[in-house]
């Protein structure tokens, strides 16, 4: 369990109210199923959320995963950063490398052992199909089925964890805070002066 989920069990992921604003701008213009649009009508009323917007949110996070990972090591530093909360203040951290353990920590307490072992050679020691199916004594279609399901169910982890998820990104690096009433400022500057210039009011009359 990590930060009070149980990603063994698909009931403890809290579920959060997606809109077609975020949705819409992750679908796959292309999909079949949503046509672009990010949601689908559950079979109970409302709407669910389209695979194709979670495997973009794992592309997305998986690209910056490997950005971390590969950039030089004198380029990371210290940041510091607004922590959310009741009591705010600021933390220094250092996020590339935080992101790098929360993102492998994740898919292993929440992926099963078989799929976690694709997601090992895959994306972590960037193994082709062929050689993982070969590795894994699988098919090509069995490999691809696993990996769209890897993809959708971190996806959906990585965006709906509680009470931070791993995306959106500038959420996570610091640079956006959302849904936090910024702070207000403690000093009230003095009422301002308007300026009056030392003018003659009246102009002297000639002799």
């Amino acid at each position: 369990m990590i930060f009070g989920i149980d990603f063994s069990d698909p009931r403890g992921i809290l579920r959060m109210e997606w809109t077609r604003s975020e949705t819409i701008a992750l679908a796959a213009n292309n999909c079949t199923s949503c046509h672009g649009l990010g949601l689908l009508p559950a079979k109970r009323g409302g709407q669910t959320v389209c695979n194709c917007v979670f495997r973009a949110i794992f592309r997305i996070c998986y690209n910056r995963f490997r950005t971390c990972v590969t950039k030089e090591k004198y380029m990371t530093r210290v940041t510091m950063s607004l922590t959310r909360g009741r009591e705010r203040h600021f933390t220094w951290s250092r996020k590339d490398e935080e992101y790098i353990a929360d993102f492998t920590l994740i898919a292993r307490r929440s992926l099963n052992a078989a799929d976690y072992k694709i997601f090992k050679y895959h994306y972590l020691l960037g193994a082709d199909w062929k050689l993982c199916c070969r590795k894994l004594n699988m098919d090509r279609g069995r490999f691809f089925h696993a990996v769209y399901r890897i993809q959708q169910r971190l996806g959906r982890i990585f965006r709906e964890l509680q009470p931070y998820g791993l995306y959106p990104l500038d959420e996570y690096f610091g640079t956006t805070v959302r849904g936090v009433k910024p702070l207000q400022p403690t000093w009230t500057p003095p009422p301002a002066v308007p300026v009056r210039p030392p003018i003659l009011q009246q102009l002297p009359q000639a002799a």
